[in-house]
């Protein structure tokens, strides 16, 4: 059941075909009286004689075509269009083949000059029928069968396939941390803000960098040496006084 959409497909596909075929064809041929036309007879094909056909064919065509990507919601609806489209076709052909010179009165009336119907059947007088125009009927009655079998047989088709999935929603650029220092830290202090307060926005990326003195070969740092040999000075200079 499942693999039967593309046989319904193809079906649909040759009934909307076998449509346009007839329509294409002759239907009728009507003999004129010789005193009132200037040709015998007159040929009627299928767009003469039932010009409603093109129009149904083509929407049976689209039809099918779009029963392969619907989903089964839309298939139903499809298939009940189909179903009338089909007996559109069937009650045009039996009108049409049931009264041949009414169908065939534009083809006549530009032979002979008229128009009117009554005029028309006067100066008809015998009709040859085809086998088109119940190829044109069998069309449509195929049609009207294949919507019934979509409606019974489309609950097992697959759903339509998803061609494009869903793009995940781009996320905002995130800034660049700051990495914090004594200037960043004075800035916020002087905005009012507490920079050691953790729901500061500003995040500590990396630790601060210690800063790094000289020292000389006692291990002392280069500022206390400078201060103790000053120290050293005095205290010679006060002995030295006394």
């Amino acid at each position: 059941m499942k693999r039967s959409r593309p046989l319904v497909v193809v079906l649909g596909l040759a009934v909307a075909g076998i449509v346009m075929l007839s329509w294409t064809q002759t239907w009728f041929t009507l003999r004129l009286d010789a005193d009132a036309a200037v040709t015998p007879t007159v040929v009627a094909d299928g767009a003469a004689a039932v010009p409603q056909f093109t129009a149904l064919a083509i929407a049976l065509l689209a039809l099918f075509l779009a029963m392969t990507i619907a989903g089964r919601v839309v298939r139903v609806v499809l298939a009940g269009i189909e179903i009338l489209l089909g007996l559109g076709i069937v009650v045009s052909g039996v009108s049409a083949l049931s009264d041949p010179v009414s169908a065939a009165r534009g083809a006549v009336g530009e032979v002979a000059g008229v128009s009117d119907l009554g005029a028309v059947r006067r100066i008809v007088t015998s009709v040859d029928v085809t086998a088109w125009p119940a190829v044109g009927i069998a069309g449509g009655v195929l049609a009207v069968l294949l919507g019934v079998v979509v409606l019974v047989v489309q609950r097992s088709w697959p759903g339509p396939s998803r061609k494009y999935a869903a793009t995940p929603t781009a996320t905002a650029p995130t800034s660049a941390p700051v990495q914090r220092d004594a200037i960043v830290d004075w800035d916020d202090l002087s905005a009012g803000l507490d920079p050691t307060d953790p729901a500061d926005p500003v995040t500590v990326t990396e630790a601060d960098p210690v800063p790094v003195t000289e020292t000389d070969s006692l291990g002392t740092v280069g500022s206390d040496t400078r201060r103790t040999t000053d120290d050293a000075h005095d205290h010679e200079e006060h002995r030295e006084h006394h």
